[in-house]
């Protein structure tokens, strides 16, 4: 995991030294293994996030901003009771490892001064914030483990706190060279992983980089290249940095031993951000939207079966103009048939070499019975040719709407689910909620973005909001954005007089927020919103547009990360 004790150390430090004497002003808890603490230091309001999620658990300040439910957890509630208002004492990380005990002074309605401790725990499914009082009495955790769980403590309300199963490993910091290597095997092999093994708070990717930068690794260069590191770390001199090679690394180390992309950071909370952008967004609505997902998987896998075979029935259909011959051939030699034959050969006069045809017929008819017989089979085909390709265009029109939904459900927030939910039960695709209380309509909220000349741009990121974007929201003299053919969202700069550099970077988000995000030099279209129609009937946030100019841009998430406002 990268979010290692090094990583928390330097949240530690430099959370302690920014909110260090700040007060607690507001609590949130907008996910159920999410906290975030609303903090008021040095003039200035930061967001404290304490995630046990159990994929991306972590602490950080971050420059997020989440969705609040209505109704907040009884967690949320315990911790306005005893935290709001109260003075953050002191920031500090346990051990080298990844706990971190945030201190909280104030005063009870007594007027008593009491303490108390947030605890985050993070150690990956295991992850947990733990409030204690004063005698370390747990008053409540995000998580609950009875005995029957964990043998080695409870954590449940009213119990005492006891600490995760010390690993007894050595610091790394404050050591010998001697201390070092009476830790080390040089001829069992596998040096990172001894490290690992050795020193509390370092994790695979950091003794990786100490055993590349030791080289060929000897008793004089594994020290040189273990105190360069642990030294720098000690003085809190950290380099926060995140690479891509293939997967998506960070650590507040620079990472010499990866090839690949490599982006570097302000600080260890920038980075945080920067690396779980999304991340754990997407992990929720993957959890939230799985029954969606499934049923439009399934949706449009029977329109494209019924396409098929909507197609093979036309192809049967398209032997009408044989039924129109043999019902004009029957007519021309009407003489030579009478009733009770059951075929006749007769001359095909629409054949150049002059060949003869067989024809069958009904015997229990007259020949000109069965002559009309033929030329209700080829009007039957004609006009059924009709209907199906009829047919064929309204499958094909489904399975891009449906292929719009799924794109939606890609790039959605756990915001923007309920109102996809929303319009599939309007369409009538799913059964309504019967529980759910009636209430009044609300505006759909618009991500926006900033362009670097300080442009406001705007992102619907389903049809609901893309709707509102562009029917309602946008000035007809504004500019509209839309990937060319391609599933994707709707963009509005909200400006008549940009750059060229805004154009290309709301292409950009238009690109990013698409169905093909993960592809090079994708085309986006570009109009005036007053060009930019939706026929009657049309299906949700289907639009027409014309007099549009085209653009190709290749999506950047850095890019869409600097722009979120």
């Amino acid at each position: 995991m990268s979010f290692d004790g090094m990583v928390m150390r330097a949240v530690a430090h430099e959370t302690n030294e920014l909110l260090k004497g700040g007060r607690v002003t507001k609590i949130y808890q907008p996910y159920a293994t999410d906290l975030m603490l609303v903090i008021r230091s040095g003039g200035k309001n930061h967001q404290l996030l304490l995630s046990a999620n159990p994929s991306y658990a972590r602490v950080q300040i971050t420059g997020e901003s989440y969705a609040n439910p209505k109704e907040p957890p009884m967690f949320c509630m315990l911790l306005r009771k005893h935290l709001e208002g109260s003075i953050v004492e002191e920031i500090k990380q346990i051990d080298n490892e990844r706990i971190l005990h945030v201190t909280f002074k104030a005063r009870n309605d007594l007027g008593d001064l009491t303490k108390r401790t947030l605890i985050a725990e993070i150690m990956g499914r295991h992850s947990n914030v733990i409030l204690l009082n004063e005698s370390d009495m747990i008053l409540d955790s995000i998580k609950h483990l009875s005995p029957a769980v964990n043998r080695h403590r409870t954590v449940l309300p009213g119990q005492d706190y006891i600490a995760p199963p010390a690993q007894n490993k050595i610091s790394p910091f404050s050591l010998s060279a001697d201390d070092l290597l009476r830790q080390i095997d040089f001829n069992a092999g596998k040096l990172s992983s001894q490290i690992v093994q050795a020193f509390g708070g370092v994790s695979p990717l950091i003794a990786k980089e100490v055993v590349h930068r030791a080289g060929l690794a000897t008793r004089k260069t594994l020290p040189e290249a273990f105190f360069t590191i642990f030294n720098a770390l000690e003085e809190h001199a950290y380099t926060p940095q995140m690479v891509t090679s293939q997967k998506e690394y960070f650590s507040v180390v620079e990472l010499t031993h990866l090839v690949g992309e490599t982006r570097s950071f302000d600080s260890a909370s920038k980075l945080l951000d920067r690396f779980y952008y999304g991340k754990a967004d997407r992990d929720r609505v993957k959890q939230q939207s799985n029954d969606l997902e499934r049923f439009l998987s399934n949706e449009l896998k029977k329109n494209e079966k019924k396409i098929e075979k909507l197609t093979r029935t036309i192809q049967q259909a398209q032997e009408a103009d044989k039924y129109q011959l043999l019902g004009e051939l029957l007519t021309a030699n009407m003489h030579i048939v009478k009733r009770g034959d059951k075929k006749v050969e007769v001359l095909n006069y629409y054949d150049e070499n002059g060949g003869t045809v067989v024809i069958e017929l009904n015997p229990q008819k007259s020949p000109s019975d069965n002559a009309q017989q033929y030329f209700k089979k080829y009007n039957k085909a004609k006009n059924s040719i009709f209907v199906l390709e009829d047919q064929i265009e309204k499958s094909h029109q489904e399975i891009t709407y449906l292929e719009q939904l799924i794109q939606q459900l890609t790039s959605a927030s756990p915001r923007d689910i309920e109102e996809i939910r929303e319009e599939l039960e309007e369409e009538g695709y799913i059964k309504k909620r019967s529980h759910k209380k009636k209430s009044k309509p609300t505006k759909p909220k618009l991500d926006t973005y900033e362009s670097s000349d300080g442009t406001e741009i705007l992102v619907g990121k389903n049809n609901k909001q893309n709707e509102y974007l562009t029917n309602k929201l946008a000035a007809r003299s504004e500019t509209w954005l839309h990937t060319k053919d391609i599933p994707g969202s709707h963009v509005v700069i909200r400006s008549t007089d940009y750059s060229e550099e805004t154009l290309l970077e709301a292409a950009n988000l238009a690109a990013y927020f698409s169905k093909a995000r993960e592809s090079g030099s994708v085309p986006v279209d570009y109009t005036e919103v007053r060009h930019v129609k939706k026929p009657n009937g049309a299906k949700p946030g289907f639009v027409t547009y014309d007099q549009q100019n085209t653009l190709y841009v290749t999506p950047d998430q850095d890019l869409i990360f600097k722009m979120k406002k």
